[in-house]
């Protein structure tokens, strides 16, 4: 299942891949059965989900089917295995996205943000990095309540638009940070262990600010300033 959730995304978000390099990727033989078993779990072949995405139904689908080793926040190494880093993050200027309502449909607010970034030709992903800020946590906040800011590092003020996209800013400060290769489950893991083990016996405080995301691979969360 994690090999056709990532393939899932590499459809939808790269759309310069053909389909054929994703099903070699995912260490299908050909496009053909890549195609077959995508319908059977998704009940949609690949080419019309690149067209289309269907995520609420895709993310019910996954539900059904995935199995999520939770071992991780059981191991007594867990802090260790963290690697936590203490850095000093740079003020970023960010075009931002709001994404408010249910996770399932984040995946539409994501290309939303995508398009309008592709078409404004002014802060490509290549040269800009991108961001995500996480207001809430999905497992405990009600759908109508959850929050999330989809962002691209921007040098000026993001120009008048009918997208819905502004300006915001990440503000400068020492973060907590930790790096995730693998499932976005056992990401949350991360983020969960972080908090509930790493957090109360690091001697550090957290400041007025969410965490957020780099990349999809790391992961921040502003501290008060030790003196």
């Amino acid at each position: 299942m994690i090999r056709l959730k990532q393939a899932s995304y590499q459809l939808v978000y790269q759309c310069e891949l053909a389909i054929i390099d994703i099903a070699l990727q995912a260490s299908f033989e050909n496009p053909e059965s890549f195609s077959r078993v995508f319908k059977k779990v998704f009940s949609i072949t690949t080419s019309p989900f690149r067209q289309k995405p269907q995520w609420q139904s895709w993310h019910k689908k996954l539900l059904l089917t995935k199995k999520v080793d939770r071992n991780f926040l059981m191991n007594k190494d867990v802090v260790a295995a963290l690697a936590v880093e203490i850095i000093n993050f740079k003020e970023t200027k960010v075009a931002v996205f709001e994404h408010r309502g249910s996770p399932v449909v984040l995946n539409d607010s994501i290309s939303h943000f995508i398009e309008w970034r592709k078409n404004t030709g002014l802060f490509p992903v290549e040269q800009y990095n991108t961001y995500g800020v996480a207001y809430d946590d999905p497992t405990t906040t009600i759908t109508e309540d959850f929050h999330f800011d989809i962002c691209g590092e921007v040098h000026t003020n993001v120009p008048d638009n009918s997208q819905g996209v502004i300006s915001k800013t990440i503000p400068a400060g020492r973060c907590a940070k930790i790096r995730h290769l693998g499932s976005h489950e056992l990401m949350d893991d991360k983020i969960r262990a972080l908090y509930r083990q790493w957090l109360p016996n690091s001697g550090e405080e957290l400041r007025d600010f969410p965490v957020f995301f780099f990349t999809i691979l790391t992961y921040f969360h502003k501290l008060q300033n030790i003196s």
